[in-house]
């Protein structure tokens, strides 16, 4: 998802307590202190209190009581206004703090005192009774005037007491770089490799010759020796470094290391266990992403809650859900679906090739020499359809379809049979905030042709997909798809707008060509109509190059076309022609691996990592996946096999972008109701969450505060403020879903 802002204190309006300002002081010199009255002698001015907190000075201290039953830590604060920051200016900020009775959490911030309400540096510690004093460095994004230093102090069902002393936000003092710890300099998939698969590291080191490698077992004996290959420089991470093939040792096994230069690897094993574990984890993810329903708690350990969105206070949404203001005249219910990312929103956009990804996940199981859809069926996902006799991965799939298909404008209103293009909250909220507790109010957005042809895309392929199980639902999705293609003709150009990101992503796509095409081609393959053949012969996405090294995704959806087209039987003319242009951009793919010291399908232009990197490394490396199903040659396998070394561990940083998959997973994706580092008491992301990678923009202010001037790869931070490099969505996990099966598959 490409967009995110959390509030920092979205608190004017509650600032009853607020107190007279003083003068900011200057901004530049040395060493020069932010805060005004950080040690509280003899008054708390101007340190403001939300309207419930009651303030006051206790021992040279600021207490506040801290009212119980509020839902979100912005819900009772303490804080300062106007408070400078200098772009690129290294601070110290520190405070000492007690909370009584222990245990209770403060969210200290520093940020934007009004909208967009930006955090630029925040942390969560635990305080206890007899108080500690902690700490940080950060360097600002911005230049502004007006920042704010608050503590958020609610979210708890009693009430408590907090002091604070000493709060200061010292500017000028020396930045401590930060300094990533990537561990050993040997880089392994950290998962495993399969033995009859490729098994390729990567070792970081100064020396230029080879050296000797040993591959060791869990007792510590050495079953196979070598010789490192010398890669020189890496661009994409400017690490000199040596490859390393093990790929001729077949032995099953667990806690195999890799030493060489001095160093040893993290533990991984030899054998096909941990993808089938994945192929599930991957896709149970979106039991847990869904709106409108209680998540069970037995059915996720430490994941239960109440639904969200069912229209039950505080929530304003989503059984009946108004458009803006000017957008129409009638409500819909467009409850259920998936939440897209980290927030509350649902998009169609998002929502059409994350549905298509997981639907094709099981097309191909069913089609191709190596699917096994029995790992997919009935039971294995551990959901509340289980047991109905239908394959799982189609029970979960069906609930972000059937959202979709309650976005298509009714009959009898402008734009009929059009899908409106999102439905999110009508402003940001921040972290932490469960789905149930959501006050804000929801909105659809204006229809647009982008979401019409992705729920005409995804309904035409649900068609075919769920006919043998339920006919009614398939042929109302195939109803669907073709009002909906037929509303995308009538307005072809309707664009969401790109300024439409207030509460949510724009998700703005300024060119449907692509959409077009996949759309059609996705009804031939489910109508065999001659039209939609005549449609997709004679568009120029059918003979364009899709696989450009970026791949596909929410807004390049003609590869989605492409592939099916290659691989779901059927009898387009020229069939052969679309096959051999799926291996064509394979080849390149494989190209790009082979250069690549990492060994990865991924090398974009100017060494700029894009938002969602790992997702485009999986899609990547989907192509040569379908390239190994058309043609069978093994060195598609082995490319798409090694594609998944870099997302499991083999990478820069030394971590498996999946949670709970390897010794070091990410474990801090950017989310509201996962938001375990801000909230001790909520879980962190499930077990196969996929983490959005290094992205060279680096748009979030935590980000830009950590990882200016990062090369490639290292453009990454586990830490849930950073929006742009480690959020999840539905779309990421969609190509890891996919991936894991096809790995599970090779076993």
């Amino acid at each position: 998802m490409k967009r995110r802002r959390t509030a920092l204190l979205s608190l004017t309006a509650l600032l009853a307590a607020a107190l007279t300002a003083l003068p900011s002081a200057p901004a530049g010199a040395e060493e020069v202190e932010q805060v005004r009255n950080g040690s509280f002698d003899t008054t708390t001015d101007p340190w403001w209190t939300t309207s419930n907190v009651t303030a006051g000075l206790s021992d040279g201290r600021l207490c506040a009581d801290v009212p119980g039953g509020t839902a979100n830590r912005w819900d009772a604060a303490v804080g300062q206004n106007d408070i400078t920051l200098v772009k690129g200016e290294s601070y110290r900020f520190s405070f000492s703090a007690t909370g009584t009775p222990a245990g209770h959490v403060v969210r200290a911030i520093v940020g934007l005192s009004v909208s967009p309400y930006d955090t630029y540096h925040e942390v969560t510690p635990q305080l206890s009774v007899s108080g500690d004093t902690y700490s940080y460095t950060f360097t600002s994004p911005v230049d502004t005037a007006q920042g704010q230093v608050g503590f958020q102090l609610g979210g708890s069902a009693d009430a408590w007491r907090f002091c604070m002393d000493d709060v200061s936000l010292l500017g000028g003092v020396t930045p401590e770089p930060y300094e990533p710890d990537t561990g050993p300099r040997v880089r392994v998939n950290q998962v495993g490799y399969l033995p009859a698969g490729p098994k390729n590291a990567t070792l970081v080191t100064d020396a230029t010759a080879k050296l000797p490698w040993q591959l060791k077992n869990s007792a510590g004996t050495v079953v196979a020796r070598g010789t490192t290959l010398p890669r020189g420089v890496d661009a994409s991470s400017g690490q000199n470094v040596h490859s390393i093939d093990f790929g001729a040792f077949r032995t099953k096994g667990a806690g195999f290391t890799l030493v060489a230069d001095g160093e040893t690897s993290r533990p991984f094993a030899i054998g096909t266990s941990a993808y089938e574990r994945l192929r599930l984890d991957s896709a149970k993810y979106y039991y847990t992403q869904r709106s409108g329903l209680a998540i069970r708690d037995d059915l996720r350990p430490g994941y239960g809650r109440p639904a969200g969105h069912v229209g039950v206070a505080p929530n304003k949404g989503d059984t009946s859900v108004p458009c803006q203001p000017g957008v129409c005249d009638y409500t819909l219910d467009v409850s259920g679906g998936w939440y897209d990312a980290g927030d509350h929103g649902k998009y169609v956009v998002n929502g059409g090739i994350s549905t298509w990804e997981l639907l094709s996940t099981y097309e191909r199981a069913r089609h191709a020499r190596t699917g096994q859809a029995d790992k997919l069926k009935d039971g294995t996902l551990a959901i509340p359809e289980s047991g109905n006799k239908v394959p799982d991965i189609l029970d979960e799939a069906r609930w972000e379809l059937e959202f979709l298909l309650k976005m298509q404008v009714p009959d009898g209103k402008p734009l009929a049979g059009m899908a409106h293009h999102k439905m999110h909250d009508e402003q940001w909220t921040g972290l932490p905030l469960m789905p149930h507790d959501d006050p804000q109010k929801r909105e659809l957005h204006p229809p647009s042709t982008a979401a019409t042809l992705n729920l005409a895309a995804t309904a035409a392929q649900a068609a075919r997909m769920y006919r043998s199980y339920d006919k009614a639902f398939a042929d109302k999705a195939l109803a669907a798809a073709r009002k909906a293609w037929a509303a995308a003709l009538a307005h072809p150009d309707r664009l969401a707008s790109e300024s439409d990101g207030i509460g949510g992503g724009a998700y703005a796509d300024s060119d449907v060509t692509d959409d077009f095409y996949w759309a059609a081609a996705e009804l031939y393959l489910s109508t065999g109509e001659k039209r939609f053949e005549e449609y997709v012969l004679k568009s120029p996405v059918h003979t364009a190059d899709l696989f450009k090294p970026l791949g596909f995704d929410w807004a390049r959806t003609g590869a989605a076309g492409r592939l099916d087209l290659a691989t779901v039987p059927s009898r387009l003319p020229g069939r052969d022609a679309v096959r051999q242009s799926v291996v064509r951009g394979a080849d390149r793919y494989l190209a790009t691996l082979r250069a690549h010291p990492y060994g990865m399908p991924y090398a974009p232009d100017g060494n700029t990592y894009d938002w969602g990197s790992s997702h485009q490394v999986l899609n990547n490396a989907v192509v040569l996946a379908t390239a190994y199903d058309i043609t069978g040659a093994s060195k598609y396998r082995d490319g798409a096999l090694q594609s998944m070394d870099y997302i499991l561990g083999r990478n820069a940083l030394n971590i498996s972008y999946v949670t709970g998959y390897g010794e070091v997973s990410a474990q801090n994706q950017h989310s509201r109701w996962y938001a375990r580092q801000l909230d001790p008491s909520q879980p962190g992301p499930p077990k196969g969450t996929l983490a959005g990678g290094p992205n060279s923009s680096i748009q979030d202010p935590y980000a830009q505060s950590k990882l200016q001037g990062c090369v490639g790869q290292f453009c990454y931070i586990d830490d849930i403020q950073s929006w742009s490099t480690n959020e999840h969505t539905i779309n990421w996990n969609a190509a890891l879903t996919r991936m894991a099966s096809f790995v599970a598959d090779q076993g």
